[in-house]
């Protein structure tokens, strides 16, 4: 096992997603977490059953000695029915999970649009709910929907870019940015210390949620981190790509790894120049 390097006090730790692995499960992630470094895991609560058990979860933290950054709330399309199908009882359960295992936040995606209850009053739920737990619950940014024509349909209420609501606390996925044609610096800039979390990836001009290594696709994500490390981000930075095309484990480890080397390189370097300029 490789033991996680020492963190620099001036960059954000930086964490791995549960759902990076997928197929293999919410165990294997601690395991390739603690043996290629990365400093803590996400767990994306969905159809693998270890991942709806808080006490398997904490175990897993504790057996890999990896902490939880941070809760997936069970709220894609594929976990619609994952700890049952009312949406705010899923996310009351999702902040018990993340107070039980130490993490600070619960991230959300806004409501599908044909949720009209859930979305009517999705923003003063959302504050409500931080107010009672005590825990985040990060927005995460989507995009519209795309199909062969160039206009988007708006699937998401009360809309995709979290940026014009006012939550207190949101996540960049950059994956999702890349489909919405949207800049993340200036999203970022736009949210300020409102931005908590960070779904780092990458992605194309494709209508595909792609989850790109970092790196491969063109949303910019090397400019991204230097932004982050410029304006002195201390959030969670989580890498959550897609390796369920990897042929064996060997390949998915080393996109595990190519991936969390560029997160140290790209924050590492940018904070070291702004150290340097600063003296």
């Amino acid at each position: 096992m490789t033991a996680p390097s020492s963190r620099p006090s001036s960059r954000p730790r930086i964490g791995l997603s549960s759902v990076s692995v997928y197929p293999e499960s919410t165990a294997h992630a601690f395991g390739y977490a603690a043996d290629l470094g990365y400093e803590s895991v996400e767990v994306m609560v969905g159809v693998d059953g270890i991942s709806q058990q808080v006490s398997a979860v904490h175990s897993l933290a504790e057996h890999h000695q990896v902490p939880v950054s941070a809760v997936h709330a069970p709220c894609l399309l594929f976990t619609q029915r994952v700890w049952g199908t009312e949406p705010w009882g899923k996310l009351e359960r999702s902040a018990a999970m993340a107070r039980a295992v130490g993490a600070e936040v619960v991230v959300v995606h806004p409501p599908f649009r044909w949720q009209r209850e859930y979305a009517r009053d999705f923003v003063n739920g959302i504050a409500a709910l931080e107010n009672s737990s005590g825990i985040a619950f990060a927005v995460e940014n989507m995009y519209p929907w795309r199909a062969t024509s160039r206009r988007g349909m708006q699937m998401y209420q009360p809309g995709w870019d979290p940026s014009t609501e006012p939550y207190a606390n949101t996540t960049i996925d950059l994956s999702h940015a890349a489909i919405a044609r949207s800049d993340p610096i200036e999203m970022a800039r736009r949210l300020g210390p409102r931005l908590r979390h960070v779904h780092l990836t990458d992605g194309t001009d494709s209508a595909k949620d792609e989850h790109l290594v970092p790196g491969r696709g063109r949303i910019g994500a090397a400019g991204f981190l230097e932004h982050l490390a410029d304006v002195g981000f201390d959030g969670e930075v989580v890498l959550e790509i897609n390796t369920r095309r990897c042929a064996d484990r060997a390949e998915r480890e080393a996109d595990l790894r190519e991936s969390l080397e560029f997160a140290r390189a790209h924050l590492e370097a940018a904070a070291e120049h702004s150290t340097e300029q600063s003296r």
